[in-house]
């Protein structure tokens, strides 16, 4: 039986050499879940990890959209969501980044992110009462189908 075996590239070398794995933290253009936002810096401290905190937030690109050159337009409650954990997480000495996923799909997105970045814990954390459930439904199935990591849903 022959086995195949993968080259090993530079990144992979990187990756594996520091052993980083960071902590993501994920809302879908609502503001956090506290408990989520509790967990994803708790274990970013705890292990020593980078936190990248990131917003998916759904623009759709039709012709009129491109043409009327539409672009992703923040509130300040949600920005204020996204401030709060990255703030604290800066205090207790936790390198943080903060993204921002625009995407006609940003499950997609997201999840082309999560593969680059490798993180060890994936939390997802938008506020659910903000959300349509049919919508936060369709999201967990994929991303717990597809995401090559831990991950957390809010409850």
């Amino acid at each position: 039986m022959q086995l195949a075996r993968r080259q090993r590239t530079a990144a992979d070398t990187a990756v594996s050499a520091d052993g980083a794995h960071p902590v993501m933290l994920v809302t879908f253009d609502v503001p956090f879940e506290p408990e989520a936002t509790e967990l994803a810096v708790d274990t970013a401290v705890e292990s020593g990890q980078p936190l990248i905190i990131v917003n998916a937030a759904e623009v759709p690109l039709g012709p009129i959209s491109l043409s009327m050159k539409y672009e992703y337009v923040g509130t300040d409650e949600v920005e204020d969501a996204l401030r709060a954990p990255a703030a604290l997480a800066a205090g207790l000495a936790v390198k943080v980044e903060r993204l921002r996923l625009c995407s006609p799909r940003p499950i997609e997105a997201l999840l082309e992110l999560v593969a680059e970045r490798r993180p060890g814990l994936l939390v997802v954390g938008p506020d659910r009462t903000r959300m349509r459930k049919r919508t936060y439904a369709k999201l967990a199935k994929k991303i717990r189908a597809r995401a090559a990591c831990l991950v957390w849903l809010a409850p």
